[in-house]
């Protein structure tokens, strides 16, 4: 029977009865406690790579569990995704993201392809527990390079966001033109209007994003989605 004294019974025989499921399963399965989102479980796998006790991981609190184990820029992305899981608190719905991790003695960063969802909830119908499987993804390189392709966008999304805000409409149809490498001429046909205007404007994007290359341009129309 498994047992962890900052459970209730309850939530000990939720966990208990699907513990020989977990520890046959590809990965790894985490049960996060929502009180504080302390560990409340994890499977034999998980706590293999870690190199510690299933006491030891529960015992550490939150925030020093993911300094200790996991990249800081990552949960920038996946954590505000979390929480908007929790506050629709639908049963059947998850939530997926891509995080590194670092096991013990060792400086190098292993990415995971993790899913959550709500595991159990209290007596009021609030999200109590929650289930995460992660998998890894190292062995599949293009996933890899996609995943760190997806964090960098999303970091430089949220950096120049306020920039990005400052074109108008039109200034951002032609900046989704100008990162497809089309000349003034090109996109003046494409909108029916003039070369000149289309300098103009063109001007203007790169002072108000501050910009210089083609490959700048580039970042900005991948990371807010333009092309």
């Amino acid at each position: 029977m498994f047992t962890n004294p900052n459970l209730t019974a309850e939530m000990c025989s939720k966990v208990s009865a699907h513990i020989p499921t977990f520890n046959n399963m590809p990965g790894v399965v985490i049960i996060h406690d929502l009180r504080d989102w302390s560990i409340a479980y994890m499977s034999e796998n998980g706590l293999k790579q870690l190199g510690a006790t299933l006491e030891e991981i529960c015992a550490l609190p939150n925030d020093i569990y993911h300094a200790r184990y996991f990249n800081a820029d990552d949960a920038m992305d996946y954590v505000p995704k979390i929480g908007a899981l929790m506050q629709r608190n639908q049963d059947d719905e998850t939530v997926s993201f891509y995080q590194q991790i670092r096991f013990p003695g060792s400086q190098e960063w292993h990415w995971y392809l993790s899913s959550i969802k709500i595991f159990m909830r209290n007596e009021t119908q609030q999200p109590l527990m929650t289930i995460t499987i992660s998998i890894p993804v190292d062995a599949m390189h293009h996933m890899v390079n996609k995943a760190e392709r997806n964090l960098e966008e999303n970091n430089f999304s949220r950096s120049h966001y306020d920039d990005f805000l400052r074109l108008s409409r039109r200034e951002k149809t032609i900046l989704r033109e100008m990162a497809l490498g089309k000349s003034s001429i090109e996109i003046a046909n494409l909108l029916c209007i003039s070369s000149t205007t289309v300098d103009t404007h063109r001007r203007n994007i790169r002072e108000k994003l501050n910009t210089k290359s083609s490959f700048e341009i580039s970042k900005y129309a991948r990371a807010f989605d333009l092309i």
